[in-house]
């Protein structure tokens, strides 16, 4: 049972608009700049996801991660000191570009098409951290209803082709055409283009990626698998950790996020994620419900 006396002494002091809900968005304790940014905000009243919504600033928790509050005020820090940390780096090699481009002979027009590769790698940095944000704020709904897979993978291996053609990564679709995921049709893209762009990234030239939809007595299942090198046994436990890599994916441009972003949505549709490899047998990811 949730100590809301001491609850509401952590809200407080709370420098950010935070509120507190009950599984029936009744309000149990909410920040003072979070009752100055609504102004009525009071305990016992309901909040609307149309007013989460309009107010972008405002974080939600609900009374299951309450007990951990502290541990969350930390985590959220950490995280922040870890986006700063990532998003030094493209910053860093953006500015060492430009600098270079103004230097007697340099070749101008390869030096800003490399700038405008890290431009676009921070976009992307900016853009995981802004939707894992909102996942986690509760300002997305996962679940809703079930969507057919099969339809979704194909696009999205389609619209994957060309890169996986350039690593030289062969994409094979399989498995039950008639399958049916409880997510979203944007989350269920999400998923399944952040685990195939994760083995397009890693598993190397001449390898295949195979897309497994399976329907049995447990419920159903998606599993994305390759046979490259494989993930490390000291690696395989924090594929899922935020900006978690390994020494072959430190020197990619991935975001760090996607794999984290995977296991957010699918554990918030009441599913699970899990990672398999054995050194030089390749990696699957096995998504079910």
């Amino acid at each position: 049972m949730v100590n809301e006396e001491r609850l509401s002494r952590v809200t407080e002091v709370a420098g950010e608009p935070l509120v507190v809900l009950d599984r029936e968005r009744l309000v149990i304790a909410a920040s003072p700049s979070a009752r100055a940014l609504l102004p009525g905000l009071e305990t016992g009243s309901r909040l609307s996801e149309e007013t989460v919504a309009a107010h972008p600033a405002l974080l939600v928790l609900f009374r299951g991660s309450a007990p951990e509050l502290s541990a969350y005020q930390e985590l959220r820090m950490g995280f922040t000191a870890a986006v700063s940390h990532e998003l030094r780096t493209p910053l860093a090699r953006l500015l060492a570009l430009l600098e270079n481009a103004t230097l007697p002979g340099s070749d101008v027009e390869a030096l800003m098409e490399q700038a405008a590769r890290e431009v676009h790698q921070t976009r992307e940095l900016i853009d995981d951290v802004l939707f894992l944000g909102e996942l986690e704020t509760g300002r997305e709904v996962v679940a809703l209803g079930h969507t057919a897979a099969k339809p979704v993978i194909d696009e999205i291996v389609d619209s994957l082709a060309d890169r996986a053609d350039h690593a030289g990564v062969t994409l094979v679709v399989d498995g039950d055409v008639d399958v049916e995921l409880p997510l979203r049709p944007r989350m269920l893209r999400v998923v399944v283009e952040n685990l195939l762009a994760n083995s397009i990234r890693y598993a190397g030239q001449g390898t295949t990626c195979t897309i497994e939809l399976t329907d049995g007595a447990n419920g159903p299942a998606l599993t994305v698998s390759d046979d490259g090198g494989g993930v490390p046994a000291t690696d395989l436990p924090r594929l899922f950790e935020r900006f978690y890599r390994g020494d072959q994916a430190r020197t990619s441009r991935g975001t760090g996020l996607g794999l984290a972003i995977v296991k957010h949505i699918v554990t918030s549709a009441g599913g699970d994620v899990v990672a398999t490899s054995e050194p030089g047998k390749g990696l699957a990811v096995r998504v079910s419900f």
